[in-house]
This record gives C-alpha cells, structure tokens and sequence, in this order.
C-alpha cells in the first residue's frame, strides 16, 4: 500500500505553521512507495486539538471519496480560531477500499486573527518623538512574576521597525530583521514564539532591543529618504501564559515597562552598525538587579502611543522569515596596494560579518567596510553610492575575549576590509554570516559544461541574496528595494529555482496596497519607498514593471495550480488593466505614445549613464508586453469564472494585436526595430502569426550570428532570446548565445570569476575597472533568468500543465553538451531527469547513444522526447518510479556555429 507523507497546510513548511493566519487551511500531501497500478479512491482526514486544556478532546474525522492530493479543500464545518492548536493526520485508500498507513501528524497553530485578540499598548521611548537623525537601538524590559507550573507560553510580539526578544537573557527565536518589510500603511506583520522554555517560576523579565530598519531608517534610491511611513519605532508584544492549573495570565507592553538607550548607537540598512561595548547595558533581559543598587538607573518609563490605526492590519503575513541560513569561511587574506587588510570570501554573498576572539584594550574601535569586488587591488566602494555599508565595534575590554556581529543591518559583499583589528589578524577570527528568506530549495542543475553549472549558482546565489523579505533588485547599494520590473521578469525562473510561493504572496498583497495609494497605478517599488519623492517612478505608468501585477501571480500558478493566488490578485489586474493609458485617436488599444517607457532596460549598447536607451524601441516593447497581459487576463478570467471578463480581454488581445501589426510588423515578419530584442520578445509573447514566426526566428538567428553570438538585449528580452531561437529552429545558435564567453554574454561574467549575476553585461569590464556607470550592481538576478532555458532545453524538464500535472522530458541536443542533469520538487513530487552520450563507432565518429533517466512521482505524467537516427521517439510515462530509456541518433548539425563574417 502506498504511503502518505509529506502533508502540509497550504504552502507552508515546517516549522512555520506556527501562529499563522489561516482559518480554512488546504491540505497536500505526497505518496510515496505507490504499487503498481494503484489509484487514490479517497481519503480521511483526522484533526486532533492539541495544548492546554485539549488533551483529551477526541479527533474529529472526515473522509472523501476524491483523488485529489494537492490543495485539498479544509473537510471540517468549523473554521479555527484565534491561538488554535491543531494536529493533522491524512491517509488515503484505493479501488480496493485497502487502507494505507496514517502519516505522520502535521501541526499547525493559528495566531491573533482579530485587532481584539491584542490586549497590549504601542510603546516607544519618552525622547523618540524629539528625534531628529538617526537614533540609537531601544532596549524595552518589563519584570514580571511566574508563581506556578507553566503548561504553555507564547510571545505574540512585533515593532514598527525590527527588533529582538529576550527572556532572562535567552534569545527568542532565530529570526533576523523581523517583523520584515511591509507596506506599513497598510500591513504590519508579527511572530509568534513558544517561550515556555524560558521561563522559570518566580522572577522573570522580558527584554526587547527595537532599532529603526525600514521603516523610519534611511530607505530608497538616490539618498532615500528616512521616516518614510513614520518618525521613530514602536514596540508591541504580548505574552501570553498558560499554567498547568489552566489559568491565563498576559504581560503587555503598556505604561509599566521601561526603556533605555542601547549599545547599538547606529543601525541603518545603508551605513550599517555601530556598537559601542562600552555602552552595555547590564542585565537587560535579566532580573539580576541588585548588583546595579548603586549605578543609577538608565531605565525610564516608555511613552505610551495611540493605538495602531485601524487601517492597518496586524498580520501573520505568509512569507517565510529572513534567518541565518550559513556561516562562510573567508579563503583568503590580502593586503592591498596601500596596505588595507582585505579579507575574501570567494562568493559574493548577503549578510554580514561575524568576529570572534577580539582581544583589544577597553574603547578600541574596529572598522569593517564591505564590497562586492575590488578595482585596483582596493575595495570597490564607488557602485555602493550614497551607501557607507561600514559597522563599527567598540571594544569592552574583555580579558577573554569578545564576539560581535550585527544585528540589525546586512551588506552585499564578498570582500571586506578590516581596520583597526587589535594586533595580527587571524583568520580563524572571522566569518561570514549568510542571510536570507528562508525558501525551500526547488531545484538542482548540472551538466558537462562546468562554466554553465558556474552560471546556474551564480543565478542561485543572486535570488538567495535579494529574496531577503521582499524581491529586491540588489542588496548593496542604497537602494535594495522590491523593484516590480525586476520581479516580473525573474518570476518564472524564481519558481524553478527556489519555493517561493508564500514570499511573493506576501509581497503581492503590499504591491495592491501601494497600487491603491496610487490610485490603481502599480508601484515602481514595493514597499513603496518613494511616496516622499514627485518623481516619475511614483505615479507614471511603465509597462513590465507594472504588468507584475499579471505576470508574477501567473507564474505562481503555473508552478502550483493553485487558482487561488490568482482570485487573490484579480481585482489589482483588473484595477492596472483598466488605468493603463491608451491613446485617444488611431491604435486606441495600445499604449498611449507620450508616455515615457523604460523599455529593453539596459541593452548593452545603451550608454552607461542612459540605460534607457536601448536599440529597441521602447514603446514598441511596451506594447508587446501590454498584448501579452491582455491574453493572459482573457485566460485567467477564464479560470476565475468570469465570463464577461473572458470576452472582453479576447476581444482587446486582438484589437490589439491588429493595431501593433499594422503599426510594427510587415507581413512576412519584419519588425519596426530590427533588434535582437524584437524578435525574441515577438516570438516568445505570442505577438506573431504562426506564418510569420519562421522569418521573425530566422532573423533573430541571424542577427546573432552578425553579432558573433554576443548578446544585444537588456531586461525585457533577455528572458526570452534564447528560447526563441531554439523555438524556431536554431537552437545551435542558441547554445553558441549560451555558450559566448566575450563581452557582453552570459558566461563572460563567470570568465572573471563572478560569483552572482550582474546588472550589466559589463559591470566589470575587461581591463578589470568597474563600469563607469552611476547604476552597477554585481548582485542583480534579472539576467539569470536564462535558467529556465538551462532546465527546459539543456537538461530537458518542461511544465506542460500548471502544477505539474503533465510534464515533459526532452533533452535539445546540441553543442558538444554530453550529460545534463536536473530535479525539481513538485506539488506531486519530485520529477527528474539525468541524461549523458557516448559516441560509437569507429574513431569515435558516426552515431552516438544516449542514456537517459526520468524519475516520476504518483499522479504525475512524463512525456518523454529522445533524438534518435530517425528523427525522435516519444513515450508517455504514467506510473511512479524511475524509469530509464535508451536510444541511438546522430548530431546532423555543425559545431561550432560560425558568426557569418567567419563563413563569409
């Protein structure tokens, strides 16, 4: 009998079910070790309470004839309630009406759903309102008596700003930076932590550090700005015990509490930390107070705020959190030309720095500066802008020795210059903290190319260091913000690559608030860190960055088949659809031709300080992309049940199609701008009639080889330029794209040692100086979206149906590739396929065989495509398993492809 496991709520996993906001949770779960011919008849769910007082309340059961296994519906009448403890157990039977094993229980607790559940008052301290610049870290503490047996406890605790909790100087939970980053006008998020473990009967005291963070710290482009959504922080928690006689008791932030200034003296998400060890205060989160009878007190009673508005939501949110997910050890120690210690960490990460055995007199300063790369042998400093990205630690004069690390910022760095360290440094001493969004890993890539298995961590490591949140567009410089454009292009190679369905869930909701700030304008960025500026990001409509609002929920169905992210974003697609300015007179179903466009977003050829520029013509793009959300709203209102929504997006995807025809494209295919760009977007979005697709893929072939297969695209194409080519018959000339080592390419960054994917082509150039520039970024993860091509082409792994229904496998044979591998964890399971030549035959010519592996979980089909002497062979894989194939072919093709001034 199979065996159910996996079982999870939602989208969620283990451990963040955990004071959630859900009242109706769908289930999933995964079969495994399915017999043949096995077929799931139905289910029975078992929900059992758990905590205090609901020990001994039998399991409720419900049980369903259905075959369904993902997103079950909740089977129970009653929904949960607020601080509801549940646990979960599924299992299923087949046509036999055979029973298999109950899984393993799946546990989840709901947190406070309503503003009533919170009985705690907003508190900050007495001098915050008087603050003028940056102010140091508050440090809360409330005292409190535990006079019996505890059975339970739990910390319900947020800040506008970021904090962290301690309990009798134990640290509550491994989050960094939360509460996270909302919209704050609309949303603030807050944890929940068990924290029975400690307390301890009699005196007991809770500590809290706030600092400032995004929310009134210095935050956006250009500068930025501080106190965009408000003047200083802000603290509530609420501490709930249970006792084992089961009594209830709170401790709330209110009146009572006190507050004093912290050693963390500066705290900023651009300039960084400084923490003065001298400044300590003792015994913050601990009642041993007595020792401190004689120093006069620094704790003062806090300021007690209004109540948070109503038209902000206290939430759970749905995104993981940002943790500490791995420390980095440096591997080398350098010392520069003018005698600067640098320290390499071989891989461009986000994070910070962790020093360990600093041994130095009382008041001594240590100073540590972060770059991503060096120019000149010294710290490249200049891409970071108007950003110090420097801590500070100020030595406490320990005989045993000290630890720092920063709390409340991060930096996007690989190298680091240490200044200052007290005598030699050793570099046992140091360490790299990585941090990010805690996603699940969704996928694995490899095959014989290395410089490509190279470029695919590359794009990995770019999403890991700007998922921290929000999707930022770089986590360097002083800008790290949710750039929508960014978002909507990466989106369907993020779902590839990592599980981040609930993050940009989460995110999607604060891009609606801000659309509605704006009077149904998406944002440029979200969180909208540019209300204070009147500038043409805040309220100018622009295509793509705008169409996230279609593009990015679409590809999240696509990955799940979870209709409901889509009825979740409905009403801002419809709300963007119908702002969207069209024009007056003539083509009145294409965008309005006065309205400023970024377009291919840094073409390699636009010059550095107008990325805007690009050889393709911006409006043109801009109406590509507009075609394309008009056909996916016709789909989507489909889905959604909305008829006469359905109608009317058809009708406007081919009004609007014969208007760009007749504005854009000759008959036979030829496009307005004659780019690279062009034809790739024309052929990947749908915008050509099938007759003309031939001459469109035939010209973009050719204008790569013209350009000896270095690429001509920025942003908006780069996505798409790849798959276009092999989608019309060049893949040759694709992979001898992917496969370019000049300037500008894919693999020329990865030629010079990158670690992450660059925001231009060029950020370094060749002579080893940095782009001139204003805008350069070497952690930006647009560019890597040619992932997807390395999944759906070199390995071979297709999406054919959302949610993985149906899926194929086909290896495009090409180049000198001879192994490709690739796994990737489904809603159903993980699919996967490995595949490798050899050639036979004498002297190694003649045909070649190929051995391939497809792994198929239950409720899963595989189409599996292999090249053969003939021409291919198509099989369907049903069952679960690993299944293995074999087959013969030649490579009719030439290799290399030759640019054509080399033929000529």
């Amino acid at each position: 009998m199979a065996t159910v496991t996996n079982l999870k709520f939602e989208h969620y996993h283990a451990p963040y079910t955990f004071g959630v906001q859900e009242t109706t949770p769908r289930l999933s779960w995964t079969l495994i070790n399915v017999p043949s011919g096995f077929q799931q008849r139905g289910y029975e769910v078992e929900l059992s309470q758990e905590g205090p007082g609901s020990r001994h309340t039998s399991p409720a059961t419900a049980r369903q004839t259905s075959g369904l296994s993902t997103l079950v519906p909740w089977p129970f009448d009653k929904p949960l309630q607020s601080q509801q403890r549940i646990s979960v157990r599924v299992r299923v039977w087949d046509e036999d009406n055979t029973l298999s094993a109950w899984s393993e229980p799946a546990r989840l607790e709901v947190g406070l759903l309503e503003r009533a559940d919170w009985a705690c008052d907003r508190i900050t301290s007495p001098w915050a309102p008087n603050a003028s610049g940056p102010v140091p870290e508050h440090l809360y503490r409330k005292e409190f008596l535990v006079g019996k047996a505890v059975a339970s406890a739990r910390l319900y605790i947020t800040a506008e700003g970021v904090y962290e909790a301690e309990i009798n100087g134990q640290r509550i939970g491994d989050y960094f930076l939360a509460p996270g980053w909302t919209a704050y006008g609309g949303r603030l998020q807050y944890q929940t932590y068990d924290v029975a473990f400690a307390l301890s009967q009699g005196a007991n005291c809770l500590g809290v550090r706030v600092a400032e963070g995004w929310f009134c710290g210095r935050i956006g482009f250009e500068g930025g700005h501080r106190n965009i959504w408000g003047q200083h922080p802000s603290l509530m928690a609420q501490l709930e015990i249970t006792y084992s006689d089961g009594q209830v008791e709170r401790v709330c932030t209110d009146g009572n509490w006190t507050v004093t200034n912290g050693p963390i003296r500066l705290a900023e998400i651009y300039d960084g930390e400084k923490y003065d060890g001298t400044m300590e205060v003792p015994f913050g989160s601990s009642t041993k107070t007595s020792a401190l009878a004689d120093i006069p007190s620094p704790w003062k009673p806090v300021l007690v705020l209004p109540p948070l508005l109503d038209s902000v939501k206290l939430t759970a949110g749905f995104g993981e959190p940002v943790r500490r997910v791995e420390t980095i050890q440096p591997v080398e120690k350098i010392v520069s030309p003018t005698g600067k210690i640098i320290v390499d960490f071989g891989q461009n990460l986000v994070g910070y720095l962790r020093l360990k055995k600093i041994l130095g007199p009382r008041g001594h300063k240590v100073t540590l500066s972060h770059a991503e790369v060096l120019e000149n042998g010294e710290l490249g400093t200049r891409p970071l802008r108007i950003c110090k990205a420097t801590d500070e630690y100020t030595l406490k004069g320990a005989a045993e020795g000290e630890i720092y690390e920063p709390r409340f910022t991060f930096h996007g760095f690989r190298y680091a210059q240490i200044d200052d360290w007290p005598g030699e440094l050793d570099l046992d001493s140091i360490e790299a903290v990585v941090c990010h969004t805690d996603m699940k890993s969704a996928g694995s890539f490899q095959c014989s190319d290395p410089l490509l298995n190279q470029l695919y961590k590359n794009v990995c490591w770019g999403m890991r260091g700007n998922f921290l949140s929000v999707p930022t567009d770089c986590p360097q410089r002083d800008e790290r913000l949710g750039w929508t454009g960014d978002l909507a292009l990466f989106a369907p190679t993020a779902v590839l690559v990592y599980d981040c369905f609930n993050m940009l869930k989460n995110w999607l909701i604060d891009v609606e608030h801000d659309q509605g700030v704006l009077g149904g304008v998406p944002p440029m960025v979200s969180p909208n860190a540019t209300l204070p500026d009147p500038v043409w990001c805040r309220r100018i409509p622009c295509a793509i960055w705008h169409d996230v609002t279609i593009l990015a929920p679409w590809a999240l169905y696509q990955e799940t088949g979870d209709l409901s992210i889509l009825a979740q974003q409905y009403n801002s697609m419809l709300e963007w659809m119908k702002v969207l300015p069209r024009n007056k007179s003539g083509a009145t179903h294409l965008w309005d031709t006065s309205v400023f466009q970024l377009g291919d977003w840094l073409d390699p050829a636009a010059p550095p300080d107008q990325p805007w520029k690009s050889a393709t013509d911006s409006k043109m793009v801009a109406n590509m992309f507009l075609i394309n959300s008009l056909g996916l709203m016709s789909q989507i209102a489909l889905l959604l049940s909305q008829p006469a929504d359905h109608a009317h997006f058809t009708r406007e995807t081919t009004l609007a199609r014969a208007e760009f025809h007749a504005e854009y494209v000759t008959p036979n295919g030829r496009i307005a701008s004659d780019t690279q760009a062009a034809y790739a977007l024309a052929i990947s979005l749908g915008i050509l009639h099938p007759a003309q697709r031939p001459r469109a893929g035939a010209r973009l072939a050719e204008l790569a080889c013209k350009n000896a297969f270095r690429i001509a695209t920025g942003f908006a194409a780069t996505p798409f330029v790849c798959d276009a080519l092999a989608a019309t018959g060049h893949l040759q000339v694709a992979y001898a794209m992917l496969l370019e080592r000049g300037c500008p390419s894919w693999l020329y960054p990865v030629t010079v040692g990158a670690t992450t994917v660059w925001e231009r082509w060029d950020s370094m150039l060749p002579d080893g100086t940095i782009n001139p520039g204003e805008m350069t970024s070497f952690n930006h993860y647009a560019f890597g979206a040619v992932a997807k091509f390395l999944y759906e082409r070199v390995a071979g792994l297709q999406r054919l149906e959302p949610g993985w229904v149906r899926c194929r496998v086909q290896p495009a044979v090409g180049a000198d590739f001879t192994s490709a591998a690739q796994e990737h964890v489904t809603p159903r399971g993980t699919v996967a396929c490995e595949w490798r030549t050899e050639r036979v035959g004498e002297n190694g010519e003649g045909t070649e065989v190929m051995e391939l592996s497809v792994t198929v979980p239950f409720a899963t089909t595989v189409e599996v495509v292999m090249p053969t002497v003939e021409g291919e062979r198509r099989e369907t894989v049903e069952g679960p398993g690993r299944w293995s194939f074999q087959t013969r072919f030649r490579r009719d093709y030439e290799w290399p492809v030759l640019p054509l001034k080399a033929k000529s």
